[in-house]
């Protein structure tokens, strides 16, 4: 089976000088993109002109280089406002990734809540959507409620309006499990909390890499995602969120560029989305992202889906190679994301034995406690598949884990 018959695979991966190097003498296989996304060089390309041509603080510059950064800067707001399709750049709020995406909002949000109050949060959540409403539900006496999952990974759907009442505040959900690929259906969810008068928070960190996300067909309240996960730079991460929800949240961080006025006797707030952007933005890491969609807004996401597709049908069919070998999230819509364990070994020992081999997965619970308490096992090992691995790094990977196997078993 081919999986590059639409899909120039080899003028991909030229553009990611990082894959092609050995790895304890071996070609590098890379396997982690779930935890982070490696970037093409134009991607780096644009980061360095930044700085080499650009480099200046945003906004109020008297001269043209403060010009030239507040173009780009602000550009590339534009940029993911039209990729995911917000009404207003208005809605789109500059964070260091997803995890202060969702603080933004919890903190924000817990200042509506009242004891006895509840929010929603599901059991296949990232520790970054369980702990900051865990401490917004600390401060203000709101409950947790768990949202459970079969055994294949996926939500029990006929769970959620039991859980909805009229105490219920908020429901925080990921788009896509970090842990399982799970797909989860969030437009349908969206529109049963929004019947509810409950306001939705999605964690889109994996799900923006593998398909086109439109927040405005989601009707969502909010939505996060990271740019590292998807092929840019480390440290910026983006928060839409519709703009009424925006105006009534109070600003997260005091300081420069979120004000208007200050005086000692009082300070006023700047507009959106300025209001949350306190301090010197990550200016250089707005141009990496634009340029990451930017480089996927040439490529054909069918045909890209289609092709990570294939390596995980791959994948699927060699799991039976492997004796002992047990998938942990079997759900029927998935992104190619494989979390396994092997019957007599630690997943760690799994993932050092495979960097032998020059082949780099993830091991270890994937900050979903939770998850892995419901499974009972302590982590697992997982492979994680993007656009630029090809059949080749999915047959090495399986070939390297028949050899451990047959070492160690």
């Amino acid at each position: 089976m081919s999986t590059t018959t639409a899909f120039d695979i080899d003028s991909i991966r030229s553009d990611f000088d990082i894959l092609d190097q050995n790895i304890n003498g071996k070609p590098l296989v890379y396997l982690d993109s779930a935890a982070s996304a490696q970037k093409p060089n134009q991607v780096l390309d644009a980061i360095n002109h930044y700085y080499r041509h650009d480099n200046a603080n945003v906004h109020r510059g008297a001269h043209t280089l403060g010009d030239r950064a507040t173009a780009d800067f602000e550009s590339a707001r534009d940029c993911v406002r039209e990729y995911i399709n917000a009404a207003s750049r208005k809605e789109i709020i500059w964070t260091k990734g997803t995890t202060e995406a969702i603080n933004l909002i919890a903190n924000g949000l817990s200042q509506s809540l009242a004891p006895g109050d509840e929010i929603i949060v599901s059991r296949m959540e990232h520790h970054a959507n369980i702990v900051p409403w865990q401490m917004a539900a600390e401060r203000t006496g709101a409950v947790i409620r768990v949202w459970d999952i079969n055994a294949a990974g996926e939500l029990c759907l006929d769970q959620l309006q039991d859980l909805l009442n009229e105490k219920t505040k908020i429901l925080a959900i990921t788009h896509v499990s970090n842990v399982l690929g799970t797909i989860n259906p969030v437009k349908d969810i969206v529109k049963q909390a929004k019947a509810a008068g409950v306001i939705s928070v999605i964690d889109g960190a994996q799900a923006v890499p593998h398909f086109q996300v439109d927040v405005q067909a989601l009707d969502c309240d909010f939505y996060v995602f990271s740019s590292h996960k998807l092929f840019g730079p480390t440290g910026i991460g983006v928060v839409y969120g519709k703009e009424k929800r925006l105006e009534a949240l109070p600003p997260y961080q005091g300081g420069g560029e979120m004000i208007e006025r200050v005086s000692f006797e009082g300070t006023t707030y700047n507009e959106l989305p300025y209001k949350f952007e306190a301090g010197t933005p990550a200016i250089s890491e707005a141009v990496g992202l634009k340029a990451a969609i930017e480089y996927l807004g040439n490529i054909d996401r069918a045909a890209m889906e289609a092709h990570e597709q294939g390596l995980y049908q791959l994948a699927l069919a060699r799991v039976s190679e492997v004796p002992g070998m047990r998938l942990i999230g079997t759900a029927q819509h998935k992104v190619p994301v494989m979390s396994f364990l092997i019957e007599g070994l630690h997943p760690s020992d799994i993932g050092t034995l495979l960097d032998q081999q020059g082949i780099a997965i993830r091991t270890g619970h994937h900050c979903a406690m939770p998850l892995m308490q419901h499974y009972d096992v302590p982590g697992t090992a997982r492979a994680s598949f993007a656009f630029y691995n090809t059949e080749a790094d999915v047959n090495r990977l399986f070939d390297g884990l028949i050899k451990i196997q047959k070492m160690f078993v």
